[in-house]
């Protein structure tokens, strides 16, 4: 990316706050989070049942904690936007508004679902719906970029760039859900960043959410769901269609894949690039901020935060990345580049990863390997992106094509930054999900 990301890139086209945290990949934090089951001055919405699907893969002990996965919690009406203010909106702030035809209402869903270790806990998302004559809609995963700030994610957004990708396709005439994540929006605890799996059990509940909420509006989504996303919702993307395409829900599965801009191999692609300086130096101190706290989280890959950060950061850098803290603050509490944060140790980490380190990563890295998807998929590329190396849609390309998959990769450039290809991405998405139905 280009530094300009961390300053413009999300900027509210209403009131403008400093955004526009780093945007890139999913996961790995999260902890035990009690059950939030209500939130105070929110509208509660009667719910029809549907059938109820666990994880692909629970953990033995959570089969059970996990049963009620996509209960509606509470539905929260936004606001209704129409198509005129979608294209006004969206334009301002650099989108395609060539599809725009229908208003929109925007709902954040709380819903329920399950943390990283299993256990139960909430999360929020966006639920985006055309208004029109249409009952049965078709159904859009979109997941989301990084967001450093919890506040920044789509259910609670206040800017254009948080929800831009949901009113874009629900006012071409699809139902758009846009994952908050666990431990973003309203959703309790911290975020798990680089934890596939749980990004993936969070946007499925979502959608299953989504359908028991639209049931109770008279409408119903269909059993095919188009997958796209964008940096970090790239990998989740993937994630959320491989389990579709297992059968982890009885009703929901995965019709088409579009994933946008992604960092789909961090071990062979994304660390190589960003130890070498071939990414932006900014970006690459918050990514590497970012994956050693959130892996230390979940997975513990150091003792003390002096073990891999230079002093004075070792003292602060956990603090700052707790979701609770804006991307101007961040950027401020972080060195210039990554020798100013990272000790000898530190970066022997990420250039040979090793325990449980290692492990974690082979499992974010396994978005494209070792499965075959059955269903169109196309890559989306910067091809001078300098935050997502885009060696990362390469490896995927290959792998997927080792596995018999066709795979068409659009590619944007060369002066166009990883913000710019969420914008171009979600308009090409858009059309191809469009000319599919």
């Amino acid at each position: 990316m280009d530094t300009r990301g961390f300053e413009t890139r999300g900027r509210n086209t209403r009131t403008a706050p400093l955004r526009g945290a780093p945007t890139i990949i999913a996961g790995a934090i999260a902890r035990r989070f009690t059950v939030a089951l209500a939130l105070a001055g929110v509208l509660t919405v009667p719910v029809a049942a549907t059938a109820r699907a666990d994880a692909p893969t629970p953990p033995p002990a959570a089969a059970d904690e996990g049963r009620d996965r996509g209960a509606l919690v509470n539905a929260v009406p936004l606001r209704t936007v129409t198509a005129g203010q979608a294209r006004d909106e969206l334009g301002r702030d650099g989108w395609d508004v060539g599809t725009v035809r229908d208003d929109v209402r925007l709902y954040r869903l709380v819903y329920r679902t399950i943390d990283a270790t299993g256990r139960p806990t909430t999360a929020t998302g966006l639920l985006a719906l055309p208004v029109n004559d249409e009952r049965r809609l078709r159904a859009v995963s979109f997941t989301h970029g990084t967001e450093l700030y919890r506040a920044d994610a789509p259910s609670t957004a206040d800017d254009t760039w948080g929800i831009a990708p949901a009113l874009t396709l629900a006012s071409a005439g699809f139902a758009a859900t846009m994952p908050d994540y666990l431990g973003q929006g309203e959703g309790p605890g911290a975020h798990p960043w680089m934890d596939v799996p749980s990004e993936t059990t969070a946007s499925l509940d979502l959608l299953r959410a989504a359908r028991r909420f639209a049931a109770g509006q008279g409408r119903g989504l269909a059993r095919e769901v188009y997958v796209s996303g964008f940096s970090q919702g790239a990998s989740a993307a993937l994630g959320l269609a491989r389990a579709l395409r297992s059968g982890a829900d009885p009703w929901f599965r995965v019709g088409a894949i579009a994933p946008i801009s992604g960092a789909y191999d961090f071990r062979r692609a994304e660390l190589p690039a960003l130890l070498r300086g071939d990414l932006d130096d900014k970006a690459s101190v918050i990514y590497a901020s970012l994956l050693l706290v959130s892996y230390n989280r979940l997975h513990h890959v150091y003792d003390r935060p002096a073990d891999v950060f230079r002093s004075p950061y070792a003292d602060t850098i956990e603090g700052l990345l707790d979701g609770s803290h804006r991307p101007g603050e961040i950027l401020e509490g972080t060195p210039a580049n990554i020798d100013g944060l990272l000790t000898g140790p530190g970066r022997d980490l990420l250039e040979r990863p090793t325990g449980a380190f290692a492990a974690a990563l082979r499992e974010t890295d396994s978005v494209c390997t070792d499965w075959r998807p059955r269903v169109p998929v196309r890559l989306y590329v910067a091809v001078d992106d300098r935050e997502a190396a885009p060696a990362n849609t390469a490896h995927c390309r290959a792998a997927l094509r080792a596995s018999g998959t066709d795979v068409r990769v659009t590619r944007f450039g060369p002066d166009v930054t990883h913000s710019d290809s969420n914008r171009l991405g979600t308009a090409a998405v858009v059309r191809w999900f469009r000319e599919l139905g």
